[in-house]
């Protein structure tokens, strides 16, 4: 007697196909929300560190971050369970982790010297927690979606760990800063350093402009110090001197380097010497303390009326206030080798060393920041100055590179402030000025012509 085994009914037979297809829906479904999430993480963040929330303070861009990458998580976890049936409750932790460390930021707004103290903590924290993530997708995701739908978040969140232990760990490398040339003063609620050589009068200062330091002025002091006393100084954050509370406009600038020259005992009146925006801060300076000056030499400077003298400017200003905001956090995450540069080859081997140890660091970035956080106040505030009387000025404008539409105009206005004035163009670039053995002679020239001026009590020469 033979069997026959039985077929299978045609039932269950579509029951399996039935099964099978929802099952390839349901992958390619979770494929989607997979490729999604990790592309909304990364474009939530840009929208709002880059608009949202541009330009603002670094615990700010932090917080809102670390927000974006959270949401990028949150909606994988969200649309795996809603929209598959094949929740991923895995992709919760490193979005709830990530969530939470942004909303501390943005609460607790910690400083610099907290965010410094953390960065020996977080990157473990984040390579634990990518490790941990990477295994928990390979589990979950295993047979349902190719895996590396997820590697890019992965590797974004491998990239920022690492690159933050790598920052944290030359910071501590790097040692002690250089030793430093002059003193610090106490100006109140923190002390600034300033550097003076030479002798004699009158007492030229030297005011640098974004990101500037004394040790950019490293070939011109040297030069003026021949023929006079003359005094570099860091602003609040900017190198040896210490960082500091409040806005950091034109005002404060002044106020400031006013509380450090009594301080240190340097009599006035003095001859203002700024380049770039140091020239807006000398003209502040000379509207709240005319007796104090005696000269002024602006070298490339910057127009109180930047905003509406050059039509290029507003949107340049927006560009650059979004980019010097973003740069203490790209510091933070490793990212500083890459956009910084060795010091110009001009330079003597002390200030170059100079530049180098405070040129990246997270705390005079923050301060940079703040500074050009504050310009549409301090131009507003140099407009403050609308004549000089007698006393003597020479405007230098360099006439290489790129000139914005509406610079040689503005430059002619600064020059209009004093009837004694004389207006020089220079075949240098704005910052070979300062820091080009050759180029910086004119910016040394005529520092000297207006002490001459002032000692003699003669008009300065033209050129």
């Amino acid at each position: 007697m033979s069997t026959t085994a039985a077929a299978p009914t045609t039932g269950s037979s579509d029951r399996g196909a039935a099964r099978e297809g929802r099952s390839r829906t349901s992958g390619r479904h979770l494929a989607w929300v997979v490729a999604g999430s990790v592309v909304l993480g990364p474009l939530v963040t840009a929208a709002l560190t880059l608009g949202v929330v541009a330009g603002a303070p670094e615990h700010v861009l932090t917080g809102t971050g670390l927000l974006g990458l959270a949401s990028g998580w949150a909606a994988l976890a969200l649309g795996a369970a809603t929209m598959t049936g094949r929740p991923q409750r895995w992709a919760t932790v490193p979005a709830a982790m990530l969530g939470a460390a942004g909303a501390a930021s943005l609460v607790l707004a910690p400083g610099d010297s907290a965010l410094t103290a953390a960065s020996w903590v977080w990157p473990p924290l984040l390579l634990a927690l990518t490790a941990w993530t990477a295994l928990r997708a390979v589990r979950s995701l295993r047979l349902l979606v190719p895996f590396w739908l997820l590697s890019p978040a992965l590797v974004l969140l491998l990239l920022v760990a690492v690159g933050g232990g790598t920052a944290t760990l030359r910071t501590a490398a790097a040692g002690d800063p250089p030793p430093m040339p002059g003193q610090l003063y106490d100006v109140g609620d923190h002390r600034l350093h300033l550097y003076c050589t030479g002798s004699g009068g009158p007492t030229v200062v030297l005011l640098g402009g974004m990101g500037e330091t004394s040790a950019d002025w490293a070939l011109v002091q040297p030069a003026v110090a021949g023929t006079t006393r003359v005094c570099s100084y860091d602003r609040a954050g900017q190198a040896w001197s210490d960082s500091a509370p409040g806005p950091k406009d034109g005002l404060q600038v002044a106020a400031d380097l006013h509380a450090l020259l009594t301080q240190a005992g340097e009599a006035g009146p003095y001859v203002l010497a700024g380049h770039s925006v140091g020239g807006t801060y000398a003209m502040v300076y000379a509207a709240e303390y005319p007796d104090d000056v005696a000269g002024l030499v602006l070298l490339d400077s910057a127009s109180p009326h930047q905003f509406t003298a050059l039509p290029d400017y507003p949107d340049a200003y927006s560009s650059m206030r979004r980019e010097t905001a973003l740069l203490p956090t790209l510091e933070r995450l490793g990212a500083g080798p890459l956009l910084s540069s060795d010091g110009p080859a001009d330079l003597p081997p002390a200030a170059q060393e100079q530049m180098q140890a405070f040129g990246w660091s997270t705390r005079q970035l923050r301060a940079e920041r703040d500074e050009v956080a504050a310009y549409p106040s301090t131009f507003e505030q140099a407009q403050a100055l609308t004549e000089l009387g007698s006393t003597p000025l020479v405007v230098v404008t360099a006439t290489a590179g790129d000139r914005q539409a509406g610079w040689p105009a503005a430059q002619d206005a600064l020059a209009d402030l004093s009837p004694i004035s004389s207006h020089r163009l220079v075949p240098a670039t704005h910052t070979s000025l300062l820091l080009d053995a050759a180029d910086s002679a004119s910016s040394v020239a005529a520092i000297e012509d207006v002490v001459q001026a002032v000692s003699t009590r003669t008009a300065v020469p033209e050129s």
